[in-house]
């Protein structure tokens, strides 16, 4: 991991802290948000959410991490759209991963 990244999942830790949330306890898949995320800090100087991310020539209508929705998602289902902020004590066997699922990528 490189420097960036790095810098980029404290700046998520932190965020998750400071609401109360934790991360997703599967590391394989943080990595791969923060990796997607990681390539459009490079491409276009922001944090993209990749999971929101709209893929038009205009990335100033994509949606930052943390995304405005976020307080919300994490109330009404348990944890954010791209499974990375969690709310704790949330039930993994809750969620049917194959209704639910639509990121990274």
């Amino acid at each position: 991991m490189d420097d960036q990244y790095k810098k980029n999942k404290e700046r998520v830790e932190k965020i998750a802290r400071g609401k109360g949330y934790i991360l997703n306890p599967n590391e394989h898949w943080v990595t791969e948000v923060l990796t997607l995320m990681m390539s459009n800090f490079r491409e276009h100087g922001k944090y993209i959410c990749p999971c929101k991310q709209k893929f038009t020539p205009d990335p100033e209508n994509d949606v930052i991490c943390p995304c405005p929705t976020l307080d919300n998602e994490v109330v009404e289902d348990g944890f954010c759209h791209c499974r990375l902020f969690f709310r704790p004590g949330f039930k993994k066997q809750q969620v049917d991963i194959l209704e639910t699922i639509t990121c990274p990528g």
